[in-house]
């Protein structure tokens, strides 16, 4: 092929209007990732952006929000039982998963109802 695939860019979710303080306490405050500033003018639309690492989730505001309940991103970390705790004393439940051997993951839904899928880097 004359082109090559090099990564994921960035991850884009919905989210409903006006919700930004919430995306910021789950995504910045639970998640650990950095907020970063989107600029003009896609700012004037509402919703945020975060990255991590290798990570950047962009969150888009949608009018007549549905949330996405199957498709969703997978994010591999290190430190998945940490993240689980974290995301337990913030309210958000834990899914764990074993339907793929030699796999440690689970789901978890953001604060809109969006399906993320946490996957441990180090097992396997």
């Amino acid at each position: 092929m004359p082109f090559t695939f090099l990564c994921i860019d960035h991850v884009q979710l919905a989210m409903p209007p006006g919700q930004e303080p919430r995306a910021v306490a789950f995504y910045r405050d639970v998640l650990g990732m950095e907020q970063v500033p989107k600029p003009e003018p896609l700012a004037s639309r509402g919703g945020a952006w975060f990255r991590a690492a290798g990570v950047t989730v962009h969150l888009g505001v949608e009018r007549d929000f549905q949330p996405a309940r199957k498709a969703h991103p997978g994010f591999a970390v290190r430190g998945i039982d940490e993240i689980a705790a974290a995301l337990l004393a913030a309210g958000h439940a834990v899914r764990w998963s074993d339907e793929l051997p030699g796999v440690r993951r689970f789901h978890t839904d953001d604060p809109f109802g969006n399906r993320i899928e946490i996957i441990d880097a180090d097992a396997g």
